[in-house]
């Protein structure tokens, strides 16, 4: 936070930095409010990268065993532009070390799902989870390491949990 906070800082800094060349090249006949309109726009430019490039930054910081299996993206009306090209807000990994087969004859398999979202600090929350890889049924485990059977869900054929998790 401190370190997105400081570049944004100097992207202002820069972009009015262009705006003060503007004006020395055309002999101050350029207006002076584009001085603090080009570092709003530097900053403002700067903060919507960082916005879009989050999820591609994260997936680096992953380790080789760990899967994306889902991502969210959204608009939002105080955000504009991402009605035009959403950006990816939070998404879901697959611990593959963490994969556990059952070994009564049943294709179950346990392991933990990471979600990360992205906010003023990135929050990530993980869960352990039971999945039947016959069936494709899901269910989490509550905090008393049991199966939470309310909260069995089937996901379809195609889904990327299953094919990661039951390969």
């Amino acid at each position: 936070m401190f370190w997105t906070f400081v570049a944004t800082i100097f992207s202002g800094l820069g972009a009015a930095g262009i705006a003060l060349g503007i004006r020395a090249l055309t002999r101050k006949k350029a207006p002076k409010w584009i001085i603090p309109a080009f570092a709003g726009a530097g900053m403002l430019a700067y903060l919507v990268y960082g916005e879009y490039n989050w999820f591609e930054h994260k997936q680096t910081l992953l380790p080789e065993e760990a899967v994306v299996v889902s991502t969210e993206k959204y608009g939002a009306p105080w955000r504009p532009w991402t009605y035009v090209i959403p950006q990816v807000t939070a998404f879901t990994v697959l611990d593959t070390d963490s994969l556990v087969r059952d070994n009564l004859g049943h294709n179950v398999v346990r392991f933990n799902l990471y979600r990360f979202e992205q906010s003023y600090t990135d929050a990530v929350s993980h869960k352990m989870y039971l999945l039947n890889c016959d069936t494709r049924e899901l269910v989490p485990f509550d905090r008393d390491n049991q199966p939470d059977l309310n909260e069995l869900r089937a996901l379809p054929d195609d889904d990327t949990l299953v094919r990661a998790a039951c390969s």
